[in-house]
């Protein structure tokens, strides 16, 4: 899902039903540079690219920038609110930073409809003409400006089954989902007066849906895994509040081709190996895990304990986080990003 990282919206409750919206429907005809735009008709939507960078000076970087979109009944008219969360990790020091903007779509926030072109401050994301190539550009806070160039290195992908993805047993509980599972990242991350040229590789998310979370349903686990070996995998663990895994959980592996392997929940194991307690919130998240499927696994160990962010504008933080992807003889076999949601919150009014 996400990135099923729609969890930005859980700063909107009021904004609205989903009634209101259009829904994520099989058969959907994607058209493309204009899906990788926005889609207005639809309640929420939001552009997600995480990524790990290295400098030549042996610095390592993992980044998070989302940009979200939410759409509101005021009387007969819609209105849009713009989110966006940025996060910078210096792996090496384990100094963790992060930032959110709220504003309202115009002057200082928008989403164009007919490509990739969103923005809010200072921040933006944009697809350039007759291109897939990305520019990606953001601060956090005053200390950190990242400027990139995304280029893929393989298509976008499309999850799910008919070009929809589940999110539960109600057929409202879905998304139309587009990713980007390779980019080549190529740029600078300057933290105080220090500049470092940076090369990596980043993921890129595009979902829009209006509604996600189903009956039952208390948060997710997900993670956007890159392995040395050219492939990539999405997975998603949909947690009950009876602690047990929802049916709709999914795991899809895309090959070097970008073929897709796709997977139900009863076809992968979703193990937690550690947890780690916030001292802001006490909440107490599952950072380390193992993910196993057809007698492969792969153990996912964060670069640092603390990357728990979100929080200033709605209320319900979650942990987002840079980690190593490590087999079961304890080899570095990939990267990945880990999302932890519903541990520190109620989401289930925010995201019905």
């Amino acid at each position: 899902m996400k990135r099923l990282i729609m969890f930005a919206l859980l700063w909107i409750a009021s904004g609205g039903v989903a009634q209101d919206f259009a829904k994520a429907i099989p058969g959907r005809q994607f058209e493309f540079p204009r899906d990788h735009g926005s889609h207005p008709e639809v309640r929420t939507e939001w552009w997600y690219v995480t990524g790990h960078l290295d400098s030549a000076g042996g610095q390592r970087f993992g980044f998070q920038a989302t940009f979200f979109r939410q759409a509101q009944r005021n009387g007969d008219a819609i209105e849009h609110l713009h989110l966006a969360h940025a996060a910078l990790l210096d792996a090496k020091t384990g100094a963790f930073i992060h930032e959110e903007k709220l504003n309202r779509e115009g002057w200082d926030a928008s989403a164009a409809v007919n490509g990739l072109d969103v923005r809010n401050s200072q921040w933006s994301l944009r697809m350039l003409p007759d291109s897939e190539q990305m520019k990606l550009v953001f601060t956090v806070k005053a200390d950190a400006l990242i400027e990139l160039d995304l280029t893929p290195t393989q298509s976008h992908v499309i999850f799910g089954k008919d070009g929809v993805s589940r999110k539960g047993a109600s057929p409202d509980a879905a998304s139309h989902y587009i990713t980007f599972p390779r980019l080549k990242a190529v740029g600078s991350v300057r933290v105080g007066a220090d500049r470092h040229e940076v090369t990596g590789e980043a993921w890129m998310d595009h979902e829009f849906s209006s509604s996600q979370l189903d009956e039952g349903q208390v948060g997710w686990d997900w993670a956007a895994i890159q392995l040395h070996d050219g492939r990539s995998i999405m997975v998603y663990r949909m947690r009950r509040e009876d602690g047990s895994t929802d049916a709709a959980s999914t795991l899809v592996i895309v090959g070097k081709d970008g073929a897709l392997d796709q997977r139900s929940r009863d076809d992968f194991q979703w193990e937690p190996l550690g947890a780690w307690m916030s001292p802001r919130t006490q909440a107490s998240y599952p950072i380390r895990a193992r993910i196993s499927s057809r007698g492969e696994t792969f153990e996912l160990r964060p670069l640092a304990l603390d990357q728990e962010q979100g929080g200033s504008l709605t209320g319900l933080p979650y942990w987002e986080g840079a980690c190593d992807v490590l087999d079961a003889d304890g080899k570095v076999i990939g990267r990945a990003f880990l999302e932890l949601a519903g541990y520190a919150g109620d989401l289930r009014r925010h995201l019905r």
